[in-house]
């Protein structure tokens, strides 16, 4: 049972936290951070906004079901690592582009995918187990 504050300021809040597990998912290369922790700061934003309007409305705002996510993020880590292969390079060796776009030279690389891959199947799994539990138990 949540209250009406609850109801009404958890969307804002899992908003919030899912910026900040992006946040925390991309500062992962050069400081504390990563895919893992981040999966796990957007898994708690989506139990919350599933503890204030229920699991239904979680299920739906995930838009896929959570598992979709976990499949994606495993494919994208495992092309991540095999990329290097097709530079004849070994397993999970980092390669690194730094394209200009609109006058900005950005870095791009394969850790960079390896952690987005991370992030999503965390994400999933832990919504997956997280979303079951409350569908079960009415709720923590």
């Amino acid at each position: 049972m949540s209250t009406l504050i609850f109801r009404t300021l958890s969307p804002l809040v899992t908003g919030l936290i899912l910026v900040f597990s992006v946040f925390i998912t991309l500062r992962g290369h050069n400081e504390p951070g990563g895919g893992f922790i981040g999966g796990l700061i957007a898994a708690a934003g989506f139990a919350i906004f599933g503890l204030s309007h229920g699991v239904a409305r979680a299920r739906q705002a995930l838009v896929f079901h959570p598992l979709v996510f976990a499949g994606a993020g495993l494919f994208i880590a495992v092309a991540a690592g095999l990329a290097s292969a097709l530079f004849g390079r070994n397993f999970m060796t980092g390669l690194w582009a730094y394209p200009q776009v609109l006058g900005v030279e950005l870095a791009i690389s394969s850790p960079l995918f390896f952690d987005l891959g991370v992030f999503l199947v965390v994400t999933g799994t832990m919504s997956s187990i997280v979303l079951a539990l409350e569908e079960r138990e009415g709720g923590f």
